[in-house]
């Protein structure tokens, strides 16, 4: 699953960026999914193999703070950057012939910027967060359905829902492999 996450969601960075047709707020707010999704997905899960491999549950105080933050810091990303995909998708609806002139190029990365440094501040407020939670007990047996669902499943099949049920990522997609320039 982890390989199909990372190989789906890299050949949609991949295809957005080589293909020119497809230089647009929506695909360059979908190539940063893509993005997030793969960094989402590696913080838990080579860990997560490792374990397996091992057969060990063990992880140290700081692995796991560190693995909680990033966690906790990509997921919110990924809300904000939902949140801009929403707001991307309303325009496009609600003022079609104002889109290009709303969802400027400048709009666009200035959103996702500022996406990102809002998660950068709440990096620091999550860190205290897992610091302080870390005292209370928790079953993790009871939530370990749910949190691989959200970690791993998610990830894995945001290329299929929102990319590749596109004609324009196909075609590209079709591009990149066969080496069409």
């Amino acid at each position: 699953m982890h390989l199909v996450t990372i190989c789906g969601n890299l050949f949609i960075i991949l295809a957005t960026i080589t293909d020119s047709h497809l230089h647009t707020p929506m695909y360059f707010l979908l190539s940063n999914l893509s993005f997030i999704d793969i960094c989402f997905t590696s913080t838990t899960i080579p860990k997560l193999l490792l374990n397996i491999q091992m057969q060990s549950k063990v992880i140290s105080y700081a692995g796991c703070l560190s693995q909680m933050s990033f966690f906790i810091h990509f997921a919110a990303l990924e809300n904000f950057l939902l949140t801009v995909m929403a707001y991307d998708s309303f325009v496009a609806i609600c003022h079609p012939l104002h889109y290009m002139v709303i969802m400027n190029p400048q709009l666009c990365v200035l959103l996702v910027l500022g996406s990102w440094i809002i998660i950068v501040s709440l990096f620091y407020c999550t860190s205290i967060g897992v610091y302080v939670s870390s005292f209370v007990m928790h079953n993790a047996h009871a939530s370990a359905p749910a949190s691989v669902m959200y970690a791993v499943l998610t990830p894995m099949l945001n290329p299929f829902i929102y990319s590749l049920r596109n004609k324009d990522i196909k075609g590209a997609l079709k591009h990149f492999l066969s080496g069409d320039s």
